[in-house]
Order: structure tokens, then sequence, then C-alpha cells
């Protein structure tokens, strides 16, 4: 969630860790079992260099950190659902957005935390960036729902190859996508809660809530995915019509932190 620009240690486990990753995407001839044992020593360095950073002696945090820790997260979806479902066919593809995302804060360190800051702000943090994590992890799973939904409508008996191909049978794939934005929902809901009521104590910065670029689109996200699990509830939303809404929803909360803070420190030179 935090890593550390001075680390020598971080940087160099960093391009480790996306060596690793990348062997696994983009090398066909490694073997299935070979693969994953090579995307668990990669997952492993992964946790290690964001540790690392969590413990440095002058923490920074930005959007490019917090890209780092939404993969990792995923990623652990992703080895808890390979146990279960190993025909899931995402490994390439989050493979090589791990990669990238663990050296983005190379370049990218975002900015240092204010040392008078609240102890309890890592946690606001972290429920925040969890609260991505779930939410990354159900756009991968409405992605494979969708690349399934359109399969069935193309060919006869599509149906069965479509299913093949995503791994796992298309009614546990949407199951699975809302237990996700369930889960997420709660944490994006207890994120905005702690900054509502407790702004000025986690920050000491002498300003409670107040309305900004991030706050104006987090509640934008809260709002969509509060009527996903409405329409979901209440009209029986799913297949395209929810998809889209999840993805909107998934948008903005993007650029709720990530976006404006990549405006905000690459953009405009800000780093404060």
């Amino acid at each position: 969630m935090i890593l550390a620009s001075g680390s020598q240690l971080a940087h160099v486990l960093a391009w480790v860790v996306a060596a690793a990753y990348l062997v696994s995407a983009l090398m066909p001839r490694l073997g299935l079992r070979a693969a994953y044992l090579v995307v668990l020593l990669a997952w492993l360095m992964h946790a290690v260099v964001l540790t690392l950073g969590m413990l440095d002696g002058s923490p920074h945090f930005g959007f490019a950190a917090a890209l780092s820790m939404t993969a990792w997260l995923v990623g652990s979806v992703y080895a808890v659902e390979s146990r279960s479902y190993p025909q899931l066919t995402i490994r390439r593809g989050m493979c090589v957005l791990a990669a990238v995302a663990v050296l983005l804060p190379l370049v990218f360190p975002g900015v240092a935390l204010h040392p008078t800051a609240s102890v309890w702000q890592p946690l606001h943090l972290g429920l925040g960036i969890a609260s991505y994590g779930l939410f990354g992890a159900a756009v991968f799973h409405a992605y494979l729902m969708g690349r399934a939904e359109a399969r069935m409508r193309r060919a006869a008996h599509a149906d069965r190859d479509a299913e093949a191909e995503a791994g796992v049978p298309l009614l546990t794939l949407e199951r699975l996508t809302f237990r996700f934005v369930t889960a997420g929902f709660v944490l994006l809901t207890a994120t905005l809660l702690a900054g509502i009521f407790f702004g000025e104590s986690l920050y000491r910065s002498g300003l409670g809530w107040h309305v900004d670029h991030k706050s104006v689109f987090s509640i934008l996200s809260w709002l969509t995915f509060a009527a996903l699990l409405f329409g979901r509830a209440r009209y029986g939303w799913r297949g395209r019509r929810a998809v889209r809404v999840l993805y909107a929803g998934a948008g903005l909360l993007f650029l709720a932190y990530v976006g404006s803070r990549f405006v905000t420190e690459v953009l405009l030179g800000r780093l404060s």
C-alpha cells in the first residue's frame, strides 16, 4: 500500500517481481504448474515490497502505490479462486498488469505521509484500497461474464464453449461478481464514513470533510454501486445492464483517488 521511494531493497525486489510476473505471462512453453509456482513466488515477493514500504521511516503514498496494492489484492483473489476453478483464463493478462503496477511506484513514488497524521490513517487508506481490490476483482469477473455471454450469442452450442473458456459456469461467475461488489461496497461505505466523521483527526490538517474531486467521485461511485445492488435485489438486474453499471461505478471510483492523484502528481507536478 505504501512504497518508500528511497528503499533500494524494495526497488530491486520490485524489478524481480515484475520479471517473475512477465515470465509467467509471456513464456508459452512454461507448464501450468510451473507458471503457477512462478506467480505464487511473484505474489509473495510483491507482498514483501509493499511491507518494506510500510515499515520505511518516510513512507510515501500516491496513485501508483494504490495501483500496486490493488493489483496485489486482485492477485490474492485469483490465487484463492484458482484452487476451486483452475481453468480461469485471466492469469496472463493479470500478470502483465501486475508487472506494470509493481514498477509504477519507482517512477511515481507519491507524497510523503505527514508525520503528524493520525496513527489510524494507514487503516483508513487500507480500507479504501481494499475496496479498490474487491471492485477490481468484480470487474475481472464481469469481463469474463460478458465474454461468455457474447460467445453464447454468436454460435450454436456456444454456451458450453464459453463456459469452458471462462473456466466456471456463467451463473457462478455472476454470483461471484456480485459477492465482490457487495464486499467492496461495504468497505467503500466504511471508508467514506471514516472520512466524513473522522477526517480532521485522521489527517490533522485542520479540515474535516470538504468537497473536492476525490470526495465528489467517491460519492458518485458509492451511489452507482448502491443503485446496482438495489437494482439487482429489487428488479433482478443482470447481464449486460448490470455489467455496464458496474463498469461505470468502477470508473468513477478509479477517478476518485487514482485519477485525481495522477492529475495532481503527474500532470500538475504537485506533491502535496
